[in-house]
């Protein structure tokens, strides 16, 4: 069921996206739209689904708002906002982490310039805005009004999470617990952002909106610590990041702070400088002998059965509305790509 309700969502996400990119497109800045429709997996070598992405937020957005009164077509501009606002932010992302490679191709920055890329990335955050607009046509100007408040306040979340990453990187160690608000500034606010607006664009109670965003949050942080366990556990083939392992970047993931906090091998090895691509195997053993890999799965099924409780909180009276909604956390646990 799920499977064939996104397969219906899909396209009308894609169709939605369209929309925004040509209606803001301006006729002597046509290389700027062509950036935008290579970064989200419609033009270039290498574009379709692949390079695309899951287009799990928009997704989330569309199925909360079916959750709650089944009506999901009405939040489309929503869905479409919450997607500019991720995909901006991988631009920016890609350029302060000199990242190369994104969905299995060449970030937007290798291809155009730093320069252009950061134009390209503010492009797409105002696209966001101006989707959130058409709201006023398929719900009220009312909800347009609060969805916009909603979104801006993810986005000073997220922005303050990519802060916190990359003032983190000129800290030696760093403890579990400062983890947290960097991840839930990353990663958990968007999503939990995702939901929110999809109950609001079906007109949810404000006990339902705060429980539909603790799922999203919760959700968030179980995904990115997921994530986590990939970039050094995954397979870069199917992941479609760049190869070289979060050990070798040096990355302050969640394995990686167990480990410093656990293992005296590890935590001596990590102090001594970059870890070189040939150890990666070793130290990933490591990690793992010392419960690190153990832990971060661990943590992400905890925090998956925290966001299915406050799913359960949302929908009291009819749990099976949100059978969707519990069905894609838990294949979101179970990916490993």
């Amino acid at each position: 069921m799920l499977n064939q309700i996104i397969q219906e969502m899909l396209p009308r996400i894609e169709e939605e996206l369209r929309l925004v990119i040509e209606a803001t497109a301006r006729p002597h800045s046509a290389q700027l739209s062509g950036m935008l429709r290579y970064h989200l997996g419609w033009e270039g070598e290498g574009a379709g689904p692949e390079a695309q992405g899951k287009r799990i937020r928009p997704l989330l957005v569309l199925l909360s708002a079916r959750a709650v009164d089944g009506k999901w077509e009405q939040a489309l501009p929503a869905a479409a906002a919450v997607e500019l606002i991720h995909n901006f932010s991988l631009i920016h992302d890609d350029i302060q982490d000199q990242s190369t490679v994104r969905r299995g191709r060449p970030t937007v920055w290798v291809k155009w310039g730093i320069a252009q890329a950061i134009n390209a990335g503010d492009t797409m955050f105002t696209q966001a805005f101006w989707a959130l607009n058409r709201l006023e046509e398929t719900v009220s100007p009312e909800t347009a009004l609060e969805a916009s408040r909603v979104l801006q306040q993810v986005c000073l979340q997220l922005t303050e999470g990519q802060y916190l990453d990359l003032a983190y990187e000129q800290v030696d160690f760093l403890s579990i617990e400062a983890y947290w608000p960097m991840v839930s500034g990353k990663t958990a606010a968007l999503l939990g952002g995702c939901m929110e607006l999809g109950g609001l664009c079906a007109h949810a109670t404000p006990n339902q909106r705060e429980s539909l965003r603790e799922f999203g949050e919760n959700l968030g942080l179980a995904f990115q610590v997921l994530d986590d366990w990939l970039g050094i556990w995954g397979d870069a083939a199917l992941t479609g990041k760049s190869t070289e392992s979060d050990l070798v970047s040096g990355k302050k993931s969640l394995p990686v702070l167990y480990g410093l906090a656990n293992s005296e091998i590890f935590s001596q090895r990590w102090r001594r400088g970059k870890i070189t691509s040939e150890e990666v195997n070793d130290i990933a053993g490591i990690l793992r002998e010392c419960g690190a890999e153990a832990f971060t799965l661990s943590t992400a099924e905890q925090l998956t059965q925290k966001a299915l409780n406050a799913l359960t909180s949302a929908f009291q009276d009819d749990i099976s509305q949100a059978s969707l909604l519990s069905e894609l956390a838990k294949q979101l646990l179970s990916r490993k790509s």
